[in-house]
């Protein structure tokens, strides 16, 4: 084996050689006229002539340390495409784990990630990754903002963000690009072929490009990098190497039509019990011109929005907010991380069903400009006779160090009704591991009963050391903010919170790699008598640890207080035994020393599966009768690869929450969820999911037992058992041609967890077929 490693490195010898762990991460890269043949066999004599990135260092778990497997990543570019060749050595054996994967479904295997900073500004980098059989992940990585219109959560550096390396990461977007790889007696070999008619770069004649090259090594858990990388710094991208010298690339016209229809035929029973179908059957069109080098044009009309997939159950009994679920849909993905704000000011999902939009994202100079301008349906109109017109701008310009500021502005336009926002932000580095981040919106309402306006201010501390790191916040939301074209789901708070990491480092080889935990404290206000003291509040311990080979263990401990508020239980009244009339509902103010906990474990990346448990619990108010109760949650998911044309994953949650006063249950929810996938080829796959909903909910009563009413009426028992299955067969040959046939049907299990008597109460077949005409 390590003749053959030996003999491959003779073969390159040719090759100019940049070593990592040196420090020689300024690439001068070749411009070469002959264009590899991109089948994963890196004998073609053109990667002679590459430069080769060399010495790659452990990342994760503990930084600073030499990679534990080879790898050697090739780069040159030609007059149109840039090239890269992946040589991933592997001296433990047969132990890669590689299937054929759907696209970006690679995050389990052995993979290879370049991020290409594009800018050279270390604000966002395109990725590109592959696993070892040239199956594609693509999307955007940014260390900037946490939440905006795509669904990227905030991962502060020094506190909540576990794992740093992934960063604000969003696989969502997706680019057209040739990959192929194969494996190989010592590891795995793959070839990239990236044009630049999929990338938005400088307008420059020579210009620096940012790189970035990750490895994932499965069977150790371990993560490297090309270019060293430490945990004592706020930024990953500001860590980058360089491809310097870039010139004359031939990006061409930029110039992409993608004609779809759809057609659905949906069935249900009629009045007189009969089942009907009903066929919706729509024609669209989407196009995409690169106005120049830095900047794309987005037009849609009538644009296709369906959801292959719906989203994932999510429990949903014990809630008081809406739930947050991430942008899928084609049209806003594109420069959809150009969006993005420190709060979620932008969130494309609020327009539910345009009929036109358009959309403006790239570059000038060292402003980022982002703009959507969409007409919604009528159906989701306020007035019920217009169609809603949406406006968004996020401006962002760079300034030195890093360090960036920023405007937002939205407006959702409904007859005589508005909803319409402005707002500015920063993010400011300082000493490598700190950042203070900023944010300042105001926001003017009339929603028909005159016009109302509100503040939002958000405020960020982080420290991000290798053993402590710290996050520190402060929000401030108006009761009259809204954000029409935003996710703010709560309002009328002030809240504060501390998060404290420590985190230590084994010896190379130790059974222990690593351990650590966070501290947290987290206090709110009502906005409107902060000198009451606050309404709610937890604090908490939450320690981990990685194990050789890949396990992770987390858990859990927290104390918390819960305020009730009167205004939320308006129109509640009790139905006190042998009493004629109802009684008066007794809220008590205030729920204290909640104690709750929770524990997971996940084993590694396991050649045929990956296992995660996790159980949490403890007490919890019960909002909707205002009384103590207690909550138990229960997960197990399961992903098998029996080969590597077949995946399956399983995950069930089990959650229950009982009534302290009488042990009585008030909910429960159990989801189990089978999802299996056959690539047949890389461009062809069926797939079919099944999920079981069994969810049951008992009438309120409030903490003696007594009913409750609400606006005179009683509540009552209710209880659901639904059973979804969805069948799909897709043909995608790249991101923009695309062929999908689904079925998918719902039905009410009468025969409560039995499966005897499946009633079937809506069904429905799905087409759909795109092409993608490039210029």
């Amino acid at each position: 084996m390590h003749a053959l490693l030996l003999a491959t490195l003779m073969f390159f010898q040719q090759a100019v050689t940049y070593s990592g762990t040196s420090g020689n991460i300024t690439v001068d890269i070749p411009r070469i006229e002959t264009e590899a043949v991109v089948d994963g066999d890196l004998s073609d004599s053109v990667w002679q002539n590459a430069a080769l990135l060399s010495d790659f260092s452990q990342y994760q778990p503990v930084d600073g340390r030499p990679a534990s497997d080879p790898t050697e990543v090739f780069v040159y570019y030609a007059p149109d495409a840039i090239f890269f060749g992946i040589r991933a050595g592997e001296l433990h054996g047969n132990v890669v784990r590689a299937t054929q994967a759907n696209r970006d479904n690679i995050g389990s295997e052995d993979h290879v990630q370049i991020l290409i900073d594009t800018q050279n500004d270390n604000r966002i980098g395109y990725v590109f990754g592959v696993n070892a059989l040239g199956v594609q992940q693509d999307g955007t990585r940014s260390d900037q903002f946490g939440g905006g219109a795509g669904g990227r959560s905030a991962t502060g550096g020094g506190s909540s963000n576990i794992n740093p390396l992934e960063g604000n990461l969003d696989l969502n977007p997706d680019y057209d690009f040739d990959s192929m790889g194969r494996l190989t007696e010592n590891g795995f070999e793959v070839e990239i072929r990236i044009p630049f008619k999929s990338l938005r770069y400088q307008d420059a004649d020579v210009q620096d490009w940012g790189i970035h090259v990750l490895r994932r090594v499965q069977h150790s858990g371990f993560q490297d990098t090309w270019a060293p990388a430490i945990r004592a710094n706020a930024s990953f991208l500001s860590q980058s190497g360089m491809l310097v010298g870039l010139h004359e690339m031939n990006r061409g016209l930029v110039l992409d039509i993608t004609p779809t229809i759809t057609s659905s035929f949906n069935g249900a029973e009629d009045v007189n019990g009969n089942w009907k179908y009903s066929d919706d059957t729509q024609l669209s069109g989407d196009v995409k011109w690169g106005i120049r080098q830095n900047m794309t044009l987005n037009g849609t009309i009538n644009p296709d929005f369906s959801q292959v997939e719906a989203d994932i159950g999510q429990v949903v009994l014990n809630e008081r907010f809406a739930l947050f679920f991430p942008e899928k849909r084609p049209f806003f993905l594109e420069g959809l991380e150009l969006f993005d704000t420190p709060g979620q000011m932008i969130y494309t999902r609020r327009i539910v069903s345009p009929i036109a939009g358009a959309k403006v994202a790239g570059k000038v100079g060292k402003l980022n400009v982002a703009t959507i301008l969409a007409a919604d349906d009528e159906a989701y109109s306020s007035t019920g006779s217009d169609s809603p017109l949406f406006g968004v701008v996020r401006l962002r310009s760079n300034l030195n160090g890093n360090n960036t500021v920023g405007a937002v502005m939205t407006t959702r336009e409904d007859g005589d009704q508005f909803s319409r926002l402005a707002g500015a932000d920063g993010r400011f580095y300082h000493h490598d591991k700190y950042y203070l981040e900023a944010q300042f919106v105001e926001s003017w309402t009339d929603a028909g009963s005159g016009a109302n306006n509100g503040s939002f201010t958000n405020l960020t501390w982080d420290r991000t050391g290798r053993r402590w790191g710290f996050n520190y916040g402060l929000n401030a939301i108006d009761p009259d903010f809204r954000a029409a074209a935003g996710f703010v789901n709560r309002t009328g708070i002030v809240s504060s919170h501390a998060y404290n990491r420590l985190s230590f480092y084994g010896e190379e080889g130790a059974l222990l790699e690593t351990i650590g935990g966070f501290t947290g404290n987290i206090r709110i206000w009502d906005y409107s008598d902060t000198a009451a003291g606050p309404i709610e509040g937890t604090d908490s311990i939450s320690p981990s640890a990685t194990l050789r080979g890949g396990w992770r263990l987390n858990g859990s401990l927290s104390r918390g207080f819960f305020s009730y508020l009167a205004s939320d239980y308006e129109g509640y009244a009790t139905q006190d035994a042998g009493l004629p009339s109802p009684g008066t509902f007794a809220l008590k103010e205030k729920e204290d020393n909640l104690v709750a906990g929770s524990f997971s474990v996940t084993t590694p990346t396991f050649q045929l599966f990956t296992l995660a448990l996790s159980w949490s619990g403890g007490q919890t108010p019960i909002f909707a009768e205002a009384a103590p109760g207690y909550s138990r949650s229960y997960r197990v998911v399961l992903d098998a690869r029996p080969s590597q044309s077949i995946r399956a994953s399983f995950q069930v949650t089990h959650y229950t929450l009982r009534r302290t006063f009488d042990d009585s249950q008030y909910s429960r929810e159990i989801i189990p969820r089978l999802k299996v996938e056959y690539q047949l080829t890389p461009d062809i796959f069926f797939r079919a999911i099944a999920q079981y909903a069994a969810r049951d909910r008992s009438a309120l009563v409030d903490r003696n037992g007594h009913p409750i009413l609400i606006g005179g009426e009683l509540t009552t028992d209710s209880e659901s058992n639904d059973l979804r299955t969805d069948w799909l067969f897709s043909y995608r040959p790249n991101p923009g041609t695309l062929l999908y046939l689904g079925y998918g049907s719902t039905m009410d299990d009468v025969g409560q967890k039995r499966f005897q008597d499946l009633q079937r109460r809506e069904d429905g077949f799905f087409l759909k077929l795109s092409y993608l005409f490039r210029v």
